[in-house]
């Protein structure tokens, strides 16, 4: 059985699926793939308990928030088959529940990252989310603005509109925040952490610091 935090096999595995990214070499090495996989749900499972002490996650297990490797090609130029990363969403009710979560992908070459929010919102989300910060951004200021919050992730992440959006004047005290396509917080980790016994902890931290700001984007968007 893999320990959680033995990640090796999971970066190994998905480096070398970056060089060989086809159908016939994964079934070659389909076993070194679910050995990968079986140590990475380990690692979700433990996340998931030391998540529980913040965000009730009962009854969810790695399982129900575990992305298949296999990707949807039918509509895209890249026709690689699998993913090069093995990622999950934690949330209470799996990630096919709806509600945002505690994003994580492993990827080799040092850009495993942990993070969370709007990442391709529906316009609905964005309607709604700029609507509460035109009433009063101070709350959601407050949040990303926070000691925890700006030491694990600095500032927020994703596309901004050119000019204010379309309702909204230009010089609006929160142009910044209403400019806003993707509302999202991440930080990435080199590859010696990641295999560190440190890791975990390191993550709980980050999932500590995103839950206020999960909190604000799931009452108001999701």
């Amino acid at each position: 059985m893999p320990t959680s935090t033995d990640l090796k096999p999971v970066l190994d595995f998905l480096a070398e699926l970056q060089e060989h990214n086809n159908r016939p070499w994964f079934e070659q090495n389909r076993a070194a793939y679910e050995q990968a996989k079986a140590h990475f749900e380990a690692f979700v499972d433990r996340l998931i308990a030391e998540f529980n002490a913040f965000e009730d996650l009962s009854g969810v297990t790695a399982r129900d928030c575990t992305m298949r490797i296999y990707r949807d090609i039918r509509f895209s130029k890249d026709k690689s088959p699998y993913r090069t990363n093995m990622s999950a969403e934690i949330t209470p009710g799996g990630r096919k529940s709806g509600r945002l979560g505690y994003y994580i992908h492993v990827t080799p070459h040092d850009e495993t990252f942990v993070g969370g929010g709007l990442y391709m919102p529906v316009p609905q989300q964005l309607a709604s989310f700029r609507s509460a910060i035109d009433r009063d951004g101070s709350r959601f200021k407050a949040i990303v603005n926070a000691k925890d919050f700006k030491r694990q992730f600095g500032t927020l992440s994703g596309e901004k509109l050119k000019t204010a959006p379309q309702g909204y004047a230009r010089d609006h005290p929160e142009i910044e925040l209403l400019r806003l396509k993707q509302i999202l917080a991440g930080r990435q980790w080199p590859d010696a952490t990641v295999l560190s016994s440190r890791f975990p902890s390191q993550v709980v931290a980050a999932a500590r610091a995103l839950k206020p700001f999960l909190d604000y984007l799931n009452a108001g968007v999701s």
